[in-house]
């Protein structure tokens, strides 16, 4: 059975940084794509970021392009979201996601329906 847990949310000042992690287990998370999405009140899930199964190629959102840095660590079952220069925009809950789907570069698997599986999300409130 596939599981994903977040961690790492909180409350940090617009400006500053967080990193969130996500411990896998279940299925085979080496050759899976990792992506990590959002939701604030009354708005959609949007994409944030999502890595191939080898770290090699990564793809971000508008918003977040230059600021959130995804990465994971196959050894460990373990994906990770740097988040730097928080703007208070950033405020949502944030979830890990699974594909068995390849992610092959930039633009792909940036829908939350090409993702087989979920964590429960974390809580990341950034103040001004």
């Amino acid at each position: 059975q596939v599981q994903l847990v977040e961690s790492g949310g909180g409350l940090v000042q617009a400006g500053g940084s967080l990193r969130l992690s996500c411990q896998a287990s279940g299925g085979t998370f080496g050759t899976d794509t990792m992506g990590w999405f959002r939701q604030a009140p009354g708005n959609e899930r949007e994409f944030v970021a999502s890595i191939s199964w080898n770290g090699a190629a990564s793809g971000y959102g508008d918003s977040v392009k230059g600021r959130f840095t995804i990465s994971r660590v196959n050894t460990k079952n373990m994906v990770y979201l740097q988040m730097d220069v928080l703007k208070t925009d950033d405020t949502a809950v944030y979830y890990c996601a699974r594909s068995d789907k390849r992610f092959l570069g930039p633009g792909m698997r940036e829908r939350p329906e090409e993702y087989d599986w979920w964590g429960q999300g974390t809580q990341v409130t950034v103040s001004s």
